[in-house]
Formats: C-alpha cells, sequence, structure tokens
C-alpha cells in the first residue's frame, strides 16, 4: 500500500480547499475555521501544544471529524504556514518607492510576523509546501526587484540572504523575551545583579576598552537594533548593484 504524500497532500488543500463530499453529513466546519484555530491556539500556548485533539476540543468537535478535512497535523501545520504568510498593504505599496522602501518593508513585517506568532522559530521552514500566500508574497517581493541588475538568482540569494537576517535578529529578542519571563527578572535587573562584581573586574584595568565603554553602549532596544542591521544589509545590496550598473561615461 502506498503512504499518502503530506506535501501533495497539503498542495490540494491549499490550492483547491477540501473536497465535497459525494456522501454522508454536510461539512460543519471549514478549512479556514480549522487552520485559523489551529494559528491561535500556537499563538497562545506554543507550537508544542498544538494537537488535532487539542484542535477538536477548541473547535467543539470530536478529533476524528477533524481528520474528514486535514489528514494530519503536518498538512494543518503547512495551511498554518501559508496563513500567516502573504502580502500586505503596506508591502505591497512600498515597493511603488522603490526596491529598497520594499526590501525594508518586507524586513519588518517579517520581524512582526515573528512576534507575532513566536511558534514559527519552531518550524522548519527550507522546504516550505507554497501555498497561494506564498507564492504571491514571492511574486510581489521578485516584482519589486524585477529592474535590478542582478541575475535571477542574485535576486534570489538577496530575499534569502534577508529572511536569515530577520530570523537570527528576532530569535534574539523572542528568546530575550522568554528569559525574562522563566525567570522573573527584566533585562535590567539581569544586568544590574552583575554591575558590582564586573565593576571590580574591570577596575582590574584587565579589560581596558570594556571599562572605557559610554554608559550608553547597552541601552540600545531591539528594534533600534534590528533597523541598525537591517540598513547595512540593504547597504550591502546597494553597493553589489552599483558594481553591476554599467557605467555611463
Amino acid at each position: 500500500m502506498i503512504e499518502p504524500n503530506p506535501v501533495l497532500q497539503s498542495l490540494k488543500l491549499l490550492w483547491e480547499g477540501t473536497p465535497e463530499p459525494k456522501k454522508g453529513p454536510k461539512p460543519t466546519l471549514t478549512l479556514e475555521q480549522i487552520v485559523q484555530t489551529g494559528v491561535e491556539l500556537a499563538d497562545q500556548e506554543g507550537l508544542e501544544a498544538l494537537s488535532m485533539r487539542k484542535l477538536a476540543q477548541k473547535l467543539g468537535v470530536g478529533a476524528m471529524s477533524l481528520y474528514r478535512y486535514v489528514p494530519s497535523k503536518t498538512e494543518l501545520l503547512n495551511l498554518m504556514l501559508d496563513a500567516v504568510s502573504g502580502p500586505d498593504l503596506e508591502r505591497e505599496s512600498s515597493f511603488s518607492q522603490g526596491w529598497r522602501t520594499g526590501l525594508e518593508a518586507v524586513g519588518h513585517g517579517g520581524r512582526d510576523q515573528y512576534l507575532s506568532h513566536p511558534w514559527l522559530l519552531q518550524v522548519n521552514w527550507t522546504r516550505p509546501v507554497l501555498g497561494p500566500n506564498s507564492v504571491a508574497d514571492m511574486e510581489l517581493i521578485l516584482s519589486g526587484l524585477q529592474d535590478l541588475p542582478l541575475s535571477d538568482r542574485e535576486k534570489m540569494n538577496v530575499v534569502v540572504s534577508l529572511d536569515s537576517y530577520v530570523t537570527g535578529a528576532v530569535r534574539q529578542e523572542i528568546l530575550s523575551q522568554r528569559a525574562a519571563a522563566e525567570s522573573g527578572m527584566t533585562d535590567e535587573e539581569f544586568w544590574s545583579s552583575q554591575a558590582p562584581i564586573l565593576q571590580e573586574i574591570f577596575d582590574t584595568g584587565r579589560f581596558p576598552v570594556m571599562a572605557g565603554l559610554d554608559d550608553d553602549t547597552f541601552t540600545g532596544t531591539w528594534e533600534e537594533n534590528f533597523q541598525f542591521g537591517l540598513a547595512l544589509f540593504l547597504d550591502g545590496v546597494e553597493q553589489r548593484i552599483v558594481r553591476h550598473t554599467p557605467s555611463r561615461g
């Protein structure tokens, strides 16, 4: 017996929806309702809390009835990923102002996406199942980069590199939030608790550069750090474009 392919099943659900049953009772739920409830459950309790049984309880139906719509948690997760993806009005309008403004909006949109749905960091996105929202988002971004003097491969490298930066930066931010919640200490309280001992160490002269740092060195916000790194990334892309642009003499 051939095992069902979850990728193909996910694609059919993403692009065609749930087929109408040829016989039996009419569906009482919609696929969109199931997926949205799954997203809400993961947002509230984390990805580890997501199960077909718990989702069924939240929807007020029997666990087995969910399998009429979604074959397993694997397909459900693929649908959830596409549901929280896709272009928005800000991202669409930003590219009309130029590629750099567009990519900046993509970067901030990605950060907002992760902060709204922290469970996304627990998902392996290296082999995404491309649904309507994901494809529409990629279409928008690549359209915004279409006139750049870069090959299609280089443009995709820009997109992947930007996503890697966003993921890494926001991971640090979310982990910091979790550390504060788990320890019951704010960042300020955590670092203040170390200050007396560190001051004694710095007073010995062993670390003159660290000891001489400005008082506001570590007062930057996560948003400030993110924007600074994003600007450096876009500066690099801009320099790459300049090198690829033919001189006009």
